[in-house]
């Protein structure tokens, strides 16, 4: 009995001590080892190329009044407001109203234009194509009012987030990186597994799907280190981490309490069983001595 008492506390301590999350797990900027993978330098960053079913918001500054409330029909207060939240990749009322969808066909429609191939550009390409266009059609008006200067934003730029702080956010500035993306989302928790992050990310027609390690400090300098709109990244939970200790103290007060009430319930077993072995042994005494009394 006291070796299979020993044998009990032995496990339930492992199992407390199993179940704490080290900093090893949660950390961020590590250094490579044989458990935190190392990346190659590959970073370089690439403009988002539009596609079919972005908004964008133009606005149109000239120093020709009638030419900007001609173009800008979200002038004044809501233009500016407008500004704002494209440049924050947010949404304001009903911006459906201000902003050019780019259609199946990959095509913006802007007035006096008329349709404009815009898929696969950046909007620094668009901005210039913009430009271009207007200061040609300008030019033919009286006045010659043909300079004019552009400026282009994505308004519904977003990524999504599963499995952990599952939702949708807005991606805030031009070049957001993943730590900036997970940060925006409330951190990944204790029990989330950073060591396999999964990003999946469609270009051209074409789904990828990248996994990496985020703890990395090489992860700064390669592919993984910007997210792009539409981008969805998926955290699993870490295997068998439903239940975790985070702390030392919390893993010996746990570890006490355990032990305590395991000895606690052993103590009631043993007394039972004590209990149970006096009465039928006592008993089993006496019968034998009545029986060798009546022999007699």
């Amino acid at each position: 009995m006291k070796q299979l008492k020993q044998i009990l506390i032995l496990a339930i301590a492992g199992f407390a001590l199993a179940s704490c999350v080290t900093s090893r797990k949660v950390n961020y900027m590590q250094e490579p080892d044989k458990y935190i993978p190392s990346y190659a330098d590959t970073l370089s960053y690439e403009e988002y190329q539009l596609r079919i079913g972005d908004r964008l918001y133009v606005y149109v500054y000239s120093l020709n009044e009638s030419i900007m409330r001609m173009y800008n029909s979200g002038g004044g207060a809501n233009g500016s407001q407008m500004r704002y939240q494209a440049n924050n990749g947010g949404q304001y009322g009903s911006y459906e109203l201000y902003t050019y969808l780019v259609d199946e066909e990959g095509n913006m429609d802007f007035p006096t234009i008329g349709k404009i191939y815009v898929q696969g550009l950046t909007t620094r390409e668009v901005k210039h194509k913009l430009e271009e266009e207007l200061s040609k059609l300008l030019n033919e008006l009286p006045g010659g009012y043909s300079t004019v200067s552009v400026e282009v934003n994505i308004v519904n730029r977003s990524f999504s987030i599963i499995g952990a702080q599952s939702g949708r956010y807005m991606i805030t500035k031009e070049k957001m990186t993943i730590f900036e993306a997970l940060a925006q989302a409330g951190d990944l928790g204790e029990f989330n597994s950073r060591k396999e992050i999964k990003l999946v990310r469609e270009k051209n027609g074409v789904t990828t799907i990248k996994t990496f390690d985020v703890r990395s400090k090489d992860i700064v300098n390669s592919e993984y280190y910007y997210i792009e709109p539409n981008d969805i990244i998926y955290i699993r939970q870490i295997p068998g981490y439903s239940f975790g200790i985070n702390h030392v103290t919390t893993v010996l007060s746990v570890t006490a309490a355990t032990i305590s009430f395991g000895v606690f319930i052993y103590s009631i077993v043993q007394t039972g069983i004590n209990h149970v072995q006096k009465h039928y042994g006592s008993g089993a005494g006496g019968n034998g001595n009545n029986g060798n009394g009546g022999a007699q």
